[in-house]
């Protein structure tokens, strides 16, 4: 694991804090990845946020990147925020990487915690197709911030259409931020020239994500 911001030392390990997890493929991370973190520690008050690349990712049909290039543009997307810990845990875990088992193991290390799982609507709308989903509800509160409905390579960046979250019957807490329509998607397409909705690459991720994709010449050819 790598620290960003080290935790707050006059808390104690466990009771009374607040642990967030926000997991994904990260590949690459981008604007709204950092944003929603941003939103993340602010809204819900958090001690510590724990982003998590996705190991072995289960539910994606694509090959994602070597782990370390997700793991070194995450230490660069995240960088500067408070409590930020980039948490390789999901890497190097063996076989698939379920969301259930990583919240179960931070409940062990944050005894009496409250832990938040953060994610966008469109992973809510689908989330009782995850595995063990009823074991991730008894461990952590879903940390809900909409999207727009078309995330894809070609979304308008401004529109303000939004997914429809009224029949989702599990319980949830909104996270009030900004509209997105940024997607790791629009990303890879901008990087293989499949894609000029974008003026440059700096309007998808943050500055320091860019140079490293640049410099190691990621997304240059479709997986």
């Amino acid at each position: 694991m790598s620290d960003l911001t080290a935790p707050s030392p006059q808390r104690p390990q466990g009771a009374g804090l607040r642990i967030g997890m926000f997991g994904g493929a990260f590949d690459p991370p981008h604007w709204a990845h950092r944003n929603l973190a941003e939103t993340a520690l602010k809204q819900l008050g958090l001690d510590q946020l724990h982003i998590l690349p996705t190991g072995q990712a289960w539910h994606k049909t694509r090959v994602l990147i070597p782990a370390e290039h997700r793991v070194a543009m995450c230490e660069r997307a995240f960088a500067g925020l408070p409590h930020v810990k980039v948490d390789q845990r999901e890497i190097r875990r063996d076989g698939p990487s379920y969301t259930a088992d990583t919240l179960r193991e931070l409940a062990a290390e944050y005894p009496g915690a409250q832990i938040f799982l953060v994610l966008g609507a469109d992973q809510l709308l689908a989330f009782k197709t995850w595995v063990r989903w009823q074991e991730v509800l008894q461990c952590a509160t879903l940390a809900v911030a909409n999207r727009g409905v078309n995330i894809g390579a070609e979304a308008v960046s401004d529109s303000q259409v939004e997914q429809d979250l009224s029949g989702v019957d599990i319980p949830f807490t909104r996270l009030d931020m900004p509209l997105h329509n940024l997607s790791a998607t629009a990303v890879r397409a901008q990087v293989q020239g499949k894609s000029r909705r974008y003026p440059d690459l700096d309007v998808l991720v943050p500055e320091g994500v860019a140079r490293y994709i640049s410099e190691h010449h990621l997304y240059r050819h479709a997986t």
